[in-house]
């Protein structure tokens, strides 16, 4: 079963029109309606394609609501992934991460960056029949791709063209008012052209240290989807991604999880771990990590582990370490 994050879920309800059951559609999908926004919790592609059918149907003017769902998309909703494409150098680089980093948002897309002659071509490959789900869903990767390009780049972008494999919907003239540029359906291709001096130039909070950091991490999750047997990994890995919004509860982690908080619980004791133990163990990773990798203050350390206080954070460091977070980065 191939998956894709539920953060596109949430993204094509706030766009949705009036008399649609929203607690029922997410409870279908597997998703808490009274639970967060969390992006590691995923659900099956062809439940999430049938979903935005139905929204798109019930939608006054649907074939906008793709574009109006990637444009609501921010940087800021994909976690790290986010961070790291804010944080890299200039556009190319960001799209290098995309490609690079897709699968942790999805596993039923694949993105490829190439060179051409007008500019660089970045391309969605999805393979599947071409129903209606699946198309929408390609518009509105495409139009967040776009969407995420404009919020970072230091210059007004505007990308050269923009290609859809499938033919044009009812409406399509929203399309090119929407990009800003030729729009053409029934393409070889699901792709949008950008000229190089717009992939060239500079993003606004391009840092290479920063980038590189986030790199680390991304690559560090991608190894850990290669354990998903491994309930250990995936529960300090889910724990982590949530620290900076404090200690996640065991019933959170479970929901990313697919799982009820009582489930997990059990196959960790059966495992002979604690839900208590391994949220221990991932601050404790995780600071080390900050430690070692990034110039960060202290206080900002201990809020991104989940701390409140830059004591408290202290005293745990010193029952993990044996030493003060000071002494720790100090020794290199």
């Amino acid at each position: 079963m191939k998956r894709i994050t539920s953060l596109f879920v949430w993204k094509v309800l706030g766009q949705a029109g009036e008399g649609l059951d929203r607690t029922y559609l997410l409870r279908s999908l597997g998703i808490d309606p009274e639970g967060p926004v969390d992006p590691s919790v995923m659900v099956a592609d062809k439940d999430y394609y049938e979903f935005f059918e139905t929204v798109v149907r019930s939608a006054p003017e649907g074939h906008g609501v793709p574009l109006r769902v990637g444009a609501s998309m921010r940087c800021d909703d994909y976690g790290a992934f986010g961070l790291a494409w804010k944080s890299a150098p200039d556009l190319r680089g960001s799209y290098e991460r995309l490609q690079r980093f897709a699968r942790i948002l999805t596993d039923v897309s694949e993105y490829e960056v190439s060179d051409v002659d007008d500019g660089v071509l970045m391309q969605l490959h999805r393979e599947g029949p071409r129903t209606l789900g699946l198309r929408l869903s390609n518009e509105a990767t495409i139009a967040s791709i776009v969407s995420m390009s404009r919020q970072v780049s230091t210059r007004e972008f505007r990308p050269g063209e923009i290609h859809f494999k499938h033919a044009a919907p009812d409406g399509h003239g929203e399309h090119e008012r929407h990009f800003g540029c030729p729009v053409f359906f029934g393409s070889g291709m699901d792709a949008l052209l950008v000229p190089n001096d717009a992939m060239s130039a500079p993003n606004r909070l391009g840092d290479p240290a920063i980038a590189e950091f986030f790199d680390t991490h991304l690559d560090s999750e991608l190894a850990g989807m290669g354990e998903c047997d491994d309930l250990e990994h995936r529960v300090r890995s889910c724990v982590s991604s949530h620290l900076s919004e404090g200690v996640p509860t065991v019933s959170t982690i479970a929901r990313s999880l697919g799982m009820s908080g009582r489930t997990l619980q059990r196959r960790l004791s059966e495992k002979g771990s604690t839900f208590q133990v391994l949220v221990d163990e991932s601050r404790r990773q995780l600071a080390q990590k900050l430690l070692k990798e990034t110039d960060y203050p202290l206080m900002e350390i201990a809020f991104l582990t989940g701390f409140s206080e830059q004591s408290a954070f202290t005293r745990a460091f010193r029952r993990w370490a044996g030493q003060t977070p000071r002494s720790y980065r100090l020794e290199g």
